[in-house]
């Protein structure tokens, strides 16, 4: 089965988890921009970041037949940073017309703050100007109350539901993205803080299948790029079928990201075989 992990921060990882997710059908990733751990001081870094997304991780994702997309964002924890987040605002549209940009994230809340909810309806009339789907970040604490206000805002805003994408669900939040909205919703497989794969499984097997989403996360904190793998198997042993979690990993997250009309599926022929050799910018993987 192919699989495509629609939030995964390649970012923080090694050039062999490139391979080893090859290995188990992982063959198209989406990287959403994200905080890197410790504060950042200035825009450049920004800018770097934003270039690296677009330039060197795609190139090093297809030296092992892996398409790299990205979406590009404030992230909710830096937007209560004033030294960066109105620069970084100004920013975001020199990045958003990039074929490799398929939308504008993770956006969000993370500590339900006044800045955040600022950043947030910012990036989210952005994602209307430049005619890009969303990918929403929901908080690790009290996710709940970020949730309830996530989705009225959505609805405040008058926001197609088919573009929002509302990421890092449980069990106690997704009644309610089911309930109130048709967005689409995700769900992050890292056992430490959000869910392990039999909790996801659950999960599918009470909602269903029909705009659900599941990904891997595996930024710098303890977790695993192989978590959508090893999900799709506790699908199976859980006697899902096989065209629910194919359309789970698959053809959901295709279908999501292909409304920003920039993520072309032929690119992926170019990829079968793959050369280690090539340069980037004179820097090869084959170090």
């Amino acid at each position: 089965m192919q699989i495509f992990d629609p939030h995964i921060h390649m970012f923080s990882r090694t050039t062999d988890d490139y391979q080893r997710m090859r290995a188990r059908g992982i063959r198209i990733v989406n990287e959403p921009a994200f905080w890197l751990g410790q504060p950042r001081t200035s825009v450049d870094t920004f800018k770097d970041y934003f270039d690296t997304l677009v330039g060197w991780e795609r190139f090093r994702a297809a030296q092992y037949g892996i398409l790299h997309t990205c979406t590009l964002s404030l992230n909710p924890k830096e937007a209560n940073d004033d030294r960066v987040s109105d620069a970084v605002l100004e920013l975001l549209p020199d990045y958003l017309e990039k074929q490799s940009v398929v939308g504008i994230g993770e956006i969000g809340f993370d500590e339900m703050t006044s800045r955040e909810e600022r950043c947030f309806r910012a990036q989210l009339e952005l994602a209307v100007r430049f005619d890009l789907p969303v990918l929403i970040h929901t908080p690790h604490r009290d996710k709940r109350r970020g949730v309830e206000r996530t989705i009225d805002l959505v609805l405040e805003m008058g926001l197609d539901h088919d573009r929002v994408l509302i990421d890092h669900n449980t069990e106690e939040t997704i009644p309610m993205v089911k309930e109130r909205t048709h967005c689409w919703a995700g769900h992050t497989i890292y056992p430490q803080t959000k869910l392990t794969p039999e909790r996801a499984t659950k999960i599918i097997q009470q909602f269903g299948a029909e705009r659900m989403l599941i990904n891997s996360s595996a930024d710098w904190g303890e977790s695993d790029p192989l978590n959508v793998p090893i999900a799709v198997e506790n699908m199976r042993s859980a006697g899902i079928d096989e065209a629910e979690i194919e359309r789970v990993v698959w053809h959901n997250p295709i279908e999501f990201f292909s409304q920003s009309g920039r993520l072309d599926l032929a690119e992926l022929d170019a990829l079968d075989h793959p050369d280690k050799s090539g340069f980037f910018e004179g820097n090869t993987v084959l170090r």
